[in-house]
């Protein structure tokens, strides 16, 4: 299997680029954003199709015999399901969160398969994971930072125009409804990543078998970042919050992450 690792990277890294596209347009309808996203769960697909089609008819193992075939197998059947309803039906809501399932599905197959192989490569593969877990959870924390910080440049113009004190520097932050906007697309993207980068952590976690991973501090708090900034989401496009509200909200959910990244993480029986 993992004398051609590389594909199951790639075919990981498409996916998972396919599921934040899925995520953008869930929320918020976007035909372009649906149709890339679809083209990419396709070549997943057949990329695992491939796969199964040489260990079925080549290797004559069909992929149901021990746990990791089978949660594979489980995940191929998902994603055929997530196109044919993507295709026929555009039932954005269960196309996103059944490829989500379907990529921890395959993610943990392979993880699995990786640690019951070659010794070298498995334990690489593993490292790998952590490596993405850590990179995508710190580039989710950049975005969220971004996002903040147009919040708060949101805040002080907004105080200021209220207060009709005007600036001279006052231009450079932008007018209010682009800073607003902005700061949301800033969480639509930081979303999908601290998702996807908790997923990789909790397979790296049972796969490695790493003690005291579900009632770490840290573990805890990542969780909770994830809930904070979803419900932001929530109240943006349930609630309709715009404006001054959703930015004071967004302040207080990164005062929330700071927390979990600087005092937390001293607290972390693994985490640095």
């Amino acid at each position: 299997m993992f004398a051609s690792k590389w594909i199951y990277e790639l075919m990981l890294f498409i996916y998972g680029v396919s599921i934040i596209g899925y995520f953008m347009d869930f929320i918020k309808s976007n035909n372009r954003v649906n149709k890339l996203s679809f083209y990419l769960l396709c070549i997943v697909w057949f990329m695992q199709t491939i796969i199964l089609y040489n260990q079925t008819f080549i290797e004559k193992n069909f992929p149901i015999l021990t746990l990791n075939d089978g949660l594979f197998f489980y995940s191929w059947v998902l994603i055929l399901f997530s196109v044919l309803l993507n295709h026929f039906f555009h039932v954005h809501f269960v196309v996103f969160f059944t490829n989500l399932f379907s990529f921890f599905l395959l993610l943990l197959s392979l993880s699995i398969n990786a640690m019951t192989g070659s010794y070298d490569q498995g334990s690489q593969f593993v490292h790998e994971i952590l490596v993405i877990h850590i990179t995508l959870a710190i580039m989710s924390y950049g975005f969220f930072t971004i996002s903040f910080t147009l919040a708060l440049m949101y805040l002080i113009q907004y105080y200021f125009l209220k207060e009709k004190k005007g600036l001279n520097w006052m231009w450079r932050f932008t007018d209010l409804g682009k800073l607003d906007a902005y700061s949301y697309f800033s969480i639509v993207l930081g979303v999908p990543l601290l998702l996807i980068g908790l997923i990789f952590g909790l397979v790296w976690a049972y796969v490695s078998k790493a003690e005291f991973y579900w009632f770490d501090v840290k573990t805890i708090g990542s969780i909770l970042v994830l809930i904070v900034y979803i419900i932001y989401l929530l109240l943006r496009i349930l609630k309709g919050y715009r404006g001054k509200p959703i930015s004071i909200y967004n302040c207080a959910a990164f005062l929330w992450l700071l927390i979990n990244f600087f005092l937390f993480s001293t607290l972390s029986g693994f985490h640095f």
